[in-house]
């Protein structure tokens, strides 16, 4: 089988991307949201399908398990900005089993309600009617050495992502931004100080899920104004664990063509501190003193262990 070759980063009005995320841009510009849609935002590696999996399950485990185990979670829940251009001929599907879609036209199949839409844009990228709408916003943060590690690996992986080089050479490109959404400063920065001046916010760290899921599923419910018996959040909570994600096809992006998991698996550790494993004591010093420069803001604070 021919493979697509990798993508070349490139700048956008700021932002490192590629094409696929740029490709339908004035649809993404123009994306009609509702009052009721949530949209999940992260940067990419920091908890996106874990949040996304459990909003899915606290709002339609009701429409009982054939949703669950006939429906991939990237169906339920559309990436907003991919738009994959159709194959040449000869190339298979970006995606088994799925005719090619751009993420806008996902979200408006949506025959749910309330729509989950997930993004990895920066704030200043997100469509306007989200604003306009009042939607409310889930903002998921990681910690930005295990970020960093998570999204190297995942790089590795999935073809669709440009090359990453080896390990020192991705974490230098990651301090100064050179990757594909940007600069993880600037996307938890930004998307903090929006929540500053937007009310319909929920930002939430991924070391606090691991610390603690079952609090962490309680304060969604409380901001979303749900309210599942303590039975449905056991559930819930037995159904997000790690080790049921990465068993789950429907969870686990085994379905996907472009990313070679025996290289390493989609769902890898989901550990807080394998950094440790990563970084050099050199690595370490420079990006401690990279990160004093860059997270300037004292009321935003990562733990790097727990």
């Amino acid at each position: 089988m021919e493979v697509r070759p990798r993508p070349e980063l490139f700048d956008f009005h700021g932002v490192g991307m590629i094409t696929d995320f740029t490709e339908n841009w004035d649809n993404i510009q123009n994306f009609k949201a509702r009052p009721d849609d949530i949209l999940i935002a992260t940067y990419p590696k920091a908890g996106t399908t874990w949040v996304s999996y459990i909003l899915d399950l606290l709002c339609f485990a009701h429409m009982g398990p054939d949703r669950q185990t006939s429906i991939p979670l990237h169906d339920r829940v559309p990436f907003l900005e991919i738009c994959e251009p159709p194959m040449p001929k000869g190339l298979r599907s970006w995606q088994t089993n799925h005719s090619y879609l751009a993420g806008t036209d996902l979200a408006d199949k949506l025959p749910t309600t309330p729509r989950l839409i997930k993004t990895h844009l920066p704030v200043q990228f997100v469509p306007k009617s989200f604003w306009e709408q009042r939607c409310r916003v889930v903002y998921v943060a990681r910690n930005a050495k295990d970020n960093a590690v998570s999204y190297f690996h995942f790089e590795r992986m999935d073809s669709g992502m440009p090359e990453p080089g080896k390990w020192s050479t991705f974490l230098q490109n990651f301090m100064e931004g050179k990757m594909v959404f940007g600069s993880w400063y600037d996307h938890v920065n930004g998307w903090w100080e929006k929540k500053q001046t937007y009310s319909n916010f929920h930002y939430m760290f991924y070391e606090d899920l691991i610390e603690d899921c079952g609090r962490e599923i309680d304060r969604l419910c409380s901001f979303l104004s749900l309210s599942p018996s303590p039975e449905e959040k056991e559930r819930v909570k037995a159904s997000v664990t790690f080790d049921n994600m990465k068993q789950n096809k429907m969870t686990n992006y085994s379905t996907f063509d472009s990313m070679n998991q025996t290289i390493s698996p989609f769902m890898r550790k989901g550990k807080v501190g394998d950094w440790k494993n990563h970084f050099t004591v050199a690595q370490n010093e420079q990006f401690d003193e990279d990160n004093k420069q860059k997270m300037k803001n004292p009321d935003l604070k990562f733990r790097c262990e727990i």
